[in-house]
């Protein structure tokens, strides 16, 4: 599973979460959980106040795709849509990458080309 957010441990447990702006955090789950309500099939939420959260932190997947590094920003069908990390534009037009946003490169890489797949916390 390709991660890219907040995680929370909440009684010894990690969730998916999301911090308000109201200082609760959000948390999620994919299975009826005690305490948790169903928003939508296969999505449970919980609200808790921050201070009851044991851990909260942002975590985000990275790989190499053609000897460089990439954060992982979606999936599809056996392919992964990555970002490039180090923001050279010679090194992304040399990949044929297709730029996003001003610094930001983009492409869909197959799955099987993908090396040192790992989860960062930051």
């Amino acid at each position: 599973m390709i991660r890219d957010g907040y995680v929370a441990r909440w009684l010894g447990r990690e969730f998916e979460a999301a911090p308000g702006a109201d200082g609760d955090i959000r948390l999620y789950a994919e299975q009826p959980t005690d305490g948790f309500e169903e928003i939508r099939a296969g999505r449970y939420r919980r609200i808790v106040p921050a201070h009851e959260v044991e851990e909260l932190r942002y975590i985000r997947t990275t790989c190499s795709w053609n000897g460089e590094r990439f954060l992982i920003v979606g999936e599809h069908e056996g392919w992964l849509r990555v970002e490039y990390a180090d923001g050279r534009a010679p090194v992304a037009a040399r990949l044929g990458l297709d730029r996003v946003d001003h610094g930001v490169w983009q492409t869909w890489a197959p799955r099987a080309e993908i090396e040192d797949l790992r989860e960062e916390f930051i």
